[in-house]
């Protein structure tokens, strides 16, 4: 079945021109010229992938992206951000909410078409949907909420383990602080940043065999952490 991509920009050129590219290449696509119809079209409709533009009148491109990537029922749908700047905060600040990659304005049609089939690789792997998740020396299962290396069990707490389970459903994915915030600490309030490193830290010397060097939470410096399952 051939994949949907949702294009979203106010530039109708660039709609026309990723429209045209996306077509030839087999995708179907369809397209929104600001923040709001997004939103709307997203919810009413199915996409497997977002092409969304930075500066957008109305909802900022950047506002959507935290919203969908904040919503469980959105926060799988893969992001590819379009930003005429080429400035390297807005890229940091694109994958802090969560887009998968970025695409700096102008792009020539083959940059755009070898993206969007990289990003639709990388995401095609859905989080595991069994009650045991294998990965190196590390066993975890969801329904005892318990966690093993090399068969002895760890003494985890609740939110260690929920970050520890987050990480691993979403291997490879780079995460803010802010984003795990949202997604481990979303029922408490006022909880600092800081709080993220602080678990990490303690995740760290219970699952790596060198916290100084870990082989399964990595950090990417300057834009958060990621689960290695190499």
């Amino acid at each position: 079945m051939a994949k949907k991509v949702l294009i979203v920009d106010d530039e109708k050129d660039i709609v026309e021109l990723i429209t045209y590219t996306l077509s030839k290449e087999g995708f179907v696509t369809d397209s929104a010229s600001d923040g709001e119809k997004a939103l709307t079209k997203i919810k009413k409709s199915s996409y497997d992938l977002l092409i969304l533009d930075l500066m957008l009148p109305g909802l900022h491109g950047m506002e959507l992206c935290r919203i969908l990537k904040n919503d469980p029922n959105t926060s799988s749908l893969p992001i590819i951000m379009l930003t005429a700047k080429g400035e390297e905060i807005d890229k940091v600040l694109g994958l802090e909410m969560g887009a998968d990659d970025y695409i700096t304005k102008p792009f020539s049609p083959r940059e755009l078409i070898a993206r969007v089939k990289a990003v639709l690789r990388r995401t095609a792997e859905k989080p595991a949907e069994g009650k045991v998740i294998r990965i190196g020396e590390l066993e975890i299962n969801k329904d005892t909420y318990s966690a093993s290396r090399k068969g002895l069990p760890l003494s985890l707490s609740a939110t260690e383990f929920k970050l520890l389970l987050y990480f691993a459903e979403r291997k490879g994915k780079v995460f803010s602080r802010e984003q795990l915030l949202d997604a481990v600490w979303s029922e408490e309030a006022f909880v600092e940043p800081r709080t993220v490193d602080v678990h990490i830290r303690r995740l760290r010397t219970q699952i790596e065999e060198n916290p100084a060097n870990p082989r399964y939470i990595k950090t990417m410096r300057g834009v958060g952490y990621f689960f290695d399952a190499k």
